[in-house]
């Protein structure tokens, strides 16, 4: 026991640190074994989507069931860091576009108010899966213009080494804002 904490307290920061890690893993798609006391797949779950329609961005992301981002399981590094890698592989058509919004439940818009955006962006392997794209608002900020900073720097850290290629793809996946946040 930890000097100047009860029993109760210990074992209340005790529950608290281990809800945090199932949180934690839960959201990188890891699924924990309360029987081995560990992980199971360890795996984040690209490109499963749980729902096509309902679907409701919140707070700058993406309504997860609906887009939880999707990757070309093939891409390396040595491939996204070609220039040009990214417009090479880009292929959403206007009919895809159009089932992402009314996913969303976005019947009309202004030009230039949001634009279909790719979760995992192309530059670091993402694909153009419908579970990969979600109509991503201008305002407000952070909206589109800011995550296209968070993917060119995710970009330039994988490309320098810097960072793997999964771990770039999760952290957009999951929360592109908390690598705004640590950039900005």
């Amino acid at each position: 026991m930890v000097a100047g904490w009860s029993r109760s307290a210990a074992l209340a920061r005790m529950v608290a640190v281990g809800v945090c890690l199932v949180a934690v893993m839960a959201a990188c798609g890891t699924e924990f074994n309360p029987d081995t006391g560990g992980s199971t797949t360890g795996a984040y779950q690209f490109g499963v989507q749980t729902k096509t329609s309902g679907c409701v961005a919140s707070g700058g992301l993406p309504d997860h069931a609906c887009t939880p981002g999707d990757i070309f399981a093939n891409a390396t590094k040595d491939e996204i860091c070609v220039p040009g890698y990214a417009s090479s592989v880009r292929d959403v058509p206007q009919s895809v576009k159009e089932a992402v919004y009314a996913a969303y439940g976005i019947a009309s818009r202004n030009p230039g108010e949001y634009e279909v955006d790719h979760l995992v962006n192309l530059s670091i392997g993402g694909s153009n899966d419908i579970s990969n794209l979600w109509p991503e608002a201008a305002n407000p900020t952070p909206g589109f213009h800011q995550k296209d900073q968070v993917e060119v720097y995710l970009q330039d850290q994988v490309c320098s080494g810097k960072m793997d290629l999964r771990t770039a793809q999760i952290q957009i996946a999951t929360n592109w804002l908390q690598v705004y946040n640590t950039i900005k």
